[in-house]
């Protein structure tokens, strides 16, 4: 068998943005995963290959390495390299990188057997670049794990893809009846989450959300808010231009980017304030860091890690699967 690639398409392939070892190493990898080759087949020579790709002997050999490092071919002295194990490649597109992120994405790879290849990217909820992502990933990998770069509105590029081969994560108000999902409900979860936690706002006189314009979260979940402080009669306020904020006594805040809570905390301590006792302090989203962060600060998340090994029970088995993960309250001091 050989590479099924002409020899000028092939030299193409070798651009600026990764090592020629890198590209040669991850070209026969794809060509493993897609059965172009099957366990125990013999892959061209050295001098075949370096002759097919115009590269040299030695970027071929260090190809081959990189390939036994990952288990996936072996060696015979006289007879050559052959395939020993089958790699299964899989696309993860995230939306940004953040603290809960790398959970979800740690306990996602940790599932994952050896022979599963794990492509991780990031689409900062550039629509084009989202676009641009998956087309050019069509046909490339086994399974397709995506959160979406909107909450409301269903990426019709996303049709190309096999629905049995798609996993949707995170976002997800939209009709995704046919598609396997596990998503978390930013709208009626996290006014039930605010509502459990009622008793403890009492002491406040006023709630503030820090919403800045440029936030990405889906802004639904403002009404929400609203609603749950009509009904328990707070004091309350969006705050989209956050630069100047000041932190009142009597007020508690309720942040999504985690470095606002932060300087929230830096600000009231400049004030000569406590966390917890003069003011009130919400995150939505759970990292490591707020367990320790000024005596601990109170959450609102779904279970990143749960999602991360969900999704892998997708990648692995192929089961359908749509669920809706619920919004928990990690309840600390700040609150």
């Amino acid at each position: 068998m050989t590479l099924k690639m002409k020899r000028t398409k092939n030299k193409a392939l070798f651009g600026q943005q990764t090592s020629k070892v890198t590209q040669l190493a991850d070209t026969i990898s794809e060509a493993i995963s897609k059965k172009s080759f099957l366990e125990g087949d013999s892959l061209p020579s050295i001098n075949q290959l370096s002759e097919q790709y115009g590269v040299s002997r030695d970027t071929v050999f260090k190809a081959f390495a990189d390939l036994r490092e990952r288990g996936l071919i072996g060696s015979t002295p006289g007879k050559g390299y052959y395939v020993t194990s089958q790699v299964t490649n899989i696309l993860l597109l995230l939306d940004q990188y953040t603290p809960f992120k790398e959970t979800l994405y740690n306990s996602f790879a940790k599932r994952l057997p050896i022979n599963y290849r794990v492509d991780l990217l990031f689409h900062e909820y550039n629509e084009r670049l989202f676009n641009t992502i998956v087309r050019e990933s069509i046909g490339r990998y086994s399974k397709y794990v995506v959160m979406n770069f909107d909450n409301e509105r269903f990426s019709t590029v996303l049709n190309r893809i096999n629905p049995a081969r798609l996993l949707l994560l995170d976002f997800g108000k939209f009709n995704k009846e046919k598609y396997s999902y596990i998503t978390q409900d930013f709208d009626e979860a996290f006014y039930q989450a605010l509502c459990s936690l009622k008793e403890r706002f009492a002491k406040y006189r006023r709630f503030v959300f820090l919403f800045p314009r440029s936030l990405k979260h889906p802004q639904s979940c403002q009404a929400c808010f609203v609603r749950f402080c009509v009904e328990q009669g707070l004091e309350h306020a969006i705050e989209t231009e956050t630069e100047q904020l000041v932190v009142r006594p009597g007020s508690a805040y309720i942040t999504i980017k985690q470095q606002e809570v932060v300087e929230i905390v830096k600000r009231g301590r400049a004030a000569g304030l406590k966390c917890g006792v003069d003011y009130g302090l919400l995150a939505y989203n759970d990292i490591p860091s707020y367990e320790v962060i000024d005596e601990g600060i109170t959450s609102l998340s779904i279970d990143w890690e749960r999602m991360g090994n969900e999704a892998a029970n997708f990648v692995l088995t192929g089961n359908p699967v749509q669920l809706n993960l619920p919004t928990e309250v990690r309840l600390r001091q700040s609150l």
